[in-house]
């Protein structure tokens, strides 16, 4: 499983999660900037577009209740025949704090999740700890609340390392543009989840369903 440092861990037995399809209720702040050197050099291999994004859900509800989420990828993979024509996210990092969900994380979608600790308003001053690593985020709100409906997709390494597996988490509901402030901290993280302030969205309310995945 492709990951960073900050989202390893020795430890394989998780509470078992439901298969997919995970519908949830959530809210997110999402931001993103043009990837850094860093986060060029760390991949995936392969065509990309420089763009970091990154986000922050609260999951009011799903198939393993209720949990909160980080995620970044330093660079989309660009379109193509193996992902189709949108870019997907490639996700080395991404932390949660519920067993399960890493569980399903990792059984289903192949995505490296570990267990963090969480605090504060997704939609205001709001932090993911672990006891190596830390990002804060302090989101300002603006503008009309504006419906939204699409889908994020990502691509991961196979665990045979031969392949990917590809899925999407088809969204629905309300966003606003935002400014986020982010600070970082961690072995690899300052490098390529740059701190600033970023242009960014909030989902003020939405309902994702997250699909099962397929191997290409």
């Amino acid at each position: 499983m492709w990951s960073v440092p900050e989202s390893t861990t020795e430890r394989t037995d998780w509470p078992e999660s439901a298969p997919p399809p995970w519908p949830a209720t959530v809210r997110a702040t999402l931001w993103w900037h043009r990837s850094t050197a860093a986060a060029r050099a760390l991949g995936p291999d392969g065509a990309t577009v420089p763009m970091t994004l990154a986000m922050m859900v609260d999951y009011l509800d799903s198939p393993v209740g209720p949990y909160r989420e980080i995620l970044a990828s330093p660079v989309l993979r660009a379109p193509g025949r193996r992902i189709g024509v949108l870019p997907r996210m490639a996700v080395p990092f991404i932390a949660v704090d519920s067993e399960p969900s890493v569980h399903g994380g990792r059984a289903h979608w192949n995505l490296p999740k570990v267990p963090a600790e969480f605090d504060g308003d997704v939609h205001g001053d709001f932090g993911a700890s672990s006891l190596a690593w830390s990002v804060t985020t302090s989101t300002r709100p603006r503008g009309p609340r504006l419906p939204i409906a699409g889908a994020l997709g990502f691509a991961q390494p196979a665990e045979s390392g031969h392949g990917l597996v590809t899925a999407s988490a088809r969204l629905r509901g309300h966003f606003r543009y935002a400014s986020v402030d982010v600070a970082a901290d961690g072995p690899t993280l300052a490098d390529w989840l740059t701190p600033g302030t970023h242009h960014g969205i909030v989902i003020t309310d939405g309902r994702m369903t997250t699909g099962a995945a397929r191997r290409r």
